[in-house]
């Protein structure tokens, strides 16, 4: 925001030292989240009540606290790092460019966790519920935790990024390249591509969760819609 200018190697060493201090509450938030596991994990298990986890091969909850310690850790430093990209690009911007730029990455970030929990709170218990009631009377569910885990991850990172759409679509109208008239016009395809996007970014295979997803995304779209006609765009 001042008018000093910078070398190369000096603008490289910024982006370093930003790059430690960010890998560096990486780390400490990896280890917190890892000493508090058991935690996590309740918290991951809730969505699936009323079944029973087994643990398939020697290790494999270990492995599975590493990988929730570690991907607890990318969340919580998420906002620090974006921090540090705001502060490193500040000085390059235009004033233009601050007022689109800098709403933009700090409404992708919220945007992002609002789609996890959207995600935790809506998506996972209705696909579980579907894949836990379905045959039950036969089949007592008896599931890995791994396997558990990494279709919550799934759904969930899909759905973050699921939110990210009107994000995209605000983007696309502030440097004129679609106007919120011509996303109106074209909603019929719209309805569509949604469906198909909600069959894409749900891991499960149940409709119910599909169209809890596709609706999601086309309220999603018209929020967008509704920013840019507001913005005047």
């Amino acid at each position: 925001m001042n008018d000093t200018e910078m070398s190369i190697t000096e603008h490289l060493d910024e982006l370093r030292q930003r790059i430690i201090a960010t890998l560096i509450v990486f780390s400490c938030t990896s280890i917190i989240s890892f000493m508090f596991t058991k935690q996590l994990t309740s918290i991951l298990q809730k969505p699936s009540a009323g079944v029973k986890f087994l643990q398939l091969a020697p290790g494999e909850y270990f492995f599975v606290s590493v990988k929730i310690a570690i991907y607890s850790g990318l969340m919580l430093t998420c906002p620090f790092a974006i921090y540090q990209i705001i502060m490193f690009i500040l000085p390059g911007l235009t004033s233009k460019e601050i007022r689109i730029i800098i709403p933009a990455l700090l409404g992708s970030a919220i945007l992002f966790f609002i789609g996890i929990i959207f995600g935790y709170i809506v998506l996972a218990p209705a696909a579980l519920q579907f894949f836990i009631h379905y045959g039950a009377e036969i089949i007592e569910p008896l599931w890995s935790f791994e396997q558990y885990f990494d279709f919550i991850l799934l759904l969930l990172f899909s759905t973050g990024l699921a939110f990210q759409i009107p994000i995209i679509q605000v983007t696309l109208g502030v440097f004129n390249i679609v106007s919120s008239k011509q996303m109106v016009r074209i909603w019929k395809y719209i309805v569509f591509i949604s469906t198909i996007i909600g069959a894409i970014l749900t891991p499960s295979t149940d409709p119910f969760t599909q169209i809890i997803m596709s609706i999601a995304i086309l309220l999603l779209y018209f929020s967008g819609v509704i920013i840019l006609t507001a913005m005047k765009r």
